[in-house]
């Protein structure tokens, strides 16, 4: 009789136990987290749209015609300069303003051209790296908000057992883990942050190969004629 009612018990605690698992969602474990789940969302927010927002002016910035250089060399070959300096003003493109500098700068020593085209690669860079800083200060700014809230959180459950004396092991156990939602949440987002701060300048990192190689282009097709 003893051992069916212990069954009978260790059912319905396993029962509750699932029950309690079931009514337990995300939304409510993020919830749960407190005030400082606010600032971990703009973080969020912040972090997808700068990430699409660079994906979608560098993706631009990566595009270019296959045969661009190709016409820009039989423009000069031929020495219609003013064809060639039409063709990159309607190419809305970082390598067009390059090479369109190159081009102003034709009749001109080869150093002083590629000077010239470096500092407009410069500032093109400087366009398309611009806002990805973000992504770096969120990747490390997050996980210590998320730490913050622990903390705070922390701090105020055992304020609570030394105010009321109660402190039963479900009471801090239940909100020890309610309060680490923040740091999970904060670790999330920073890795989300980093991984694509780290994605985004490995994009960047190839469309810079592209205006070198361009540039490098350009250069050898004005020491041709001399060779």
């Amino acid at each position: 009789m003893f051992d069916l009612l212990q069954i009978d018990t260790l059912q319905k605690t396993a029962g509750a136990v699932t029950t309690v698992t079931e009514k337990i969602s995300l939304l409510s474990l993020l919830e749960k987290g407190g005030w400082i789940m606010y600032p971990l969302y703009l973080l969020l927010v912040i972090t997808i749209f700068v990430f699409f927002e660079r994906l979608i002016a560098i993706k631009k910035a990566s595009k270019l015609e296959p045969n661009f250089m190709s016409i820009i060399k039989d423009h000069i070959i031929t020495g219609n300069i003013q064809a060639a300096r039409s063709f990159t003003k309607n190419t809305d493109h970082p390598v067009a303003k390059m090479i369109d500098k190159g081009i102003q700068r034709i009749g001109k020593p080869i150093d002083v051209i590629e000077k010239s085209m470096e500092n407009v690669g410069k500032l093109e860079m400087y366009t398309i790296e611009k806002n990805l800083s973000i992504l770096s200060l969120v990747s490390g700014i997050a996980p210590m908000f998320g730490f913050l809230g622990t903390i705070i959180g922390m701090v105020q459950l055992f304020y609570g057992i030394a105010s009321t004396g109660e402190y039963t092991l479900s009471t801090i156990a239940g909100g020890i883990y309610t309060k680490m939602i923040t740091s999970a949440t904060g670790l999330i987002i920073g890795l989300i942050a980093y991984v694509g701060y780290n994605f985004l300048s490995t994009q960047i990192d190839k469309a810079a190969y592209k205006m070198e190689v361009a540039s490098s282009d350009f250069i050898d097709v004005l020491q041709e004629p001399t060779r």
